[in-house]
């Protein structure tokens, strides 16, 4: 099993709207960047993902998904008229993948990041770096149990 961290704006998408759906399940699409894409490809079943509230007053991990498909075409990029359409990725040569997240846990508070850039223990983390703005990050297990030790 792999740890993950998958960043959404909660104006877009929020851990709330992933409650609300059918079973607690969404396609987690949009993505627009090759390396967090190439991240969701490196994604199977069963790993899991902290959800990252971005682009906001309280930014912060706010939850605890599981990755219930893997890496899969994107067709959100086909529709002209959507908000993630790319004319370059076409049927015959997507150019970008989705996965299907889960709801495993929404925390009761949440772990901002000014609190994980305070935690020595956390220095190396991808997320606290400087200049890190990437969607999908990989979470090691030391760093993951750490993280989820803050709830």
């Amino acid at each position: 099993m792999r740890f993950w961290l998958m960043k959404s704006e909660p104006n877009v998408f929020s851990i709330d709207d992933l409650e609300q759906c059918p079973n607690q399940t969404e396609p987690w699409e949009g993505v627009r960047n090759y390396q967090a894409r190439n991240f969701m490809r490196e994604m199977e079943q069963s790993d899991l993902a902290f959800f990252y509230h971005s682009n906001c007053k309280e930014a912060g991990i706010v939850g605890v998904m599981k990755i219930v498909k893997s890496a899969y075409i994107d067709d959100s990029s086909f529709d002209e008229n959507g908000l993630y359409f790319d004319a370059k990725s076409t049927v015959e040569k997507p150019r970008w993948s989705r996965v299907d997240v889960q709801l495993v846990e929404k925390f009761t508070h949440t772990i901002t990041l000014q609190d994980l850039k305070a935690k020595v223990e956390l220095a190396d983390f991808q997320l606290v770096q400087r200049g890190n703005r990437l969607s999908i990050l990989p979470v090691n297990a030391i760093q993951w149990n750490f993280i989820h030790s803050l709830t």
